[in-house]
């Protein structure tokens, strides 16, 4: 079997020591979560970096179904913090619950002129793409 990606490493332990190892930079790319189908379908995007204000329903785990806003993203650990979606301490303190972006999903953006840069150049790389693959369909 040959090497799909060339760039990423196949080895266990090169992996992790560049996930774990990683840039804020390539974390924010790791930090992705997917859009909502009406969000998909709207902006032909399937998934995008998480940000902080955007609104996110849980889809694993004990909170499933719970929604709310983003109030931080906690790149180092690789988590975001969502509003509402706490737990109790043993002293009475609310602490937030740490979800992973791929268990969520965005169900509202918060659009700025980059982040509508980011949406429009991948829903033309997308078109492009398509439209490649139409022609190869088209030939036979």
């Amino acid at each position: 079997m040959t090497k799909i990606n060339s760039a990423l490493h196949s080895s266990r332990r090169k992996s992790r020591r560049a996930h774990f190892g990683a840039p804020s930079s390539v974390r924010r790319t790791i930090m992705s979560a997917p859009l909502s189908k009406e969000l998909r379908e709207k902006y032909n995007v399937r998934s995008i970096p998480i940000r902080k204000d955007d609104e996110v329903m849980i889809t694993r785990g004990s909170n499933k179904g719970r929604e709310g806003k983003v109030t931080s993203v906690y790149r180092l650990k690789y988590i975001v913090h969502i509003e509402r979606v706490s737990r109790e301490k043993s002293n009475g303190q609310s602490v937030p619950l740490g979800i992973h972006p791929s268990k969520c999903v965005i169900t509202k953006l918060r659009l700025d002129k980059d982040r509508e840069n980011i949406l429009e150049r991948i829903k033309t790389g997308r078109e492009i793409k398509s439209k490649g693959k139409g022609k190869e369909k088209s030939k036979d």
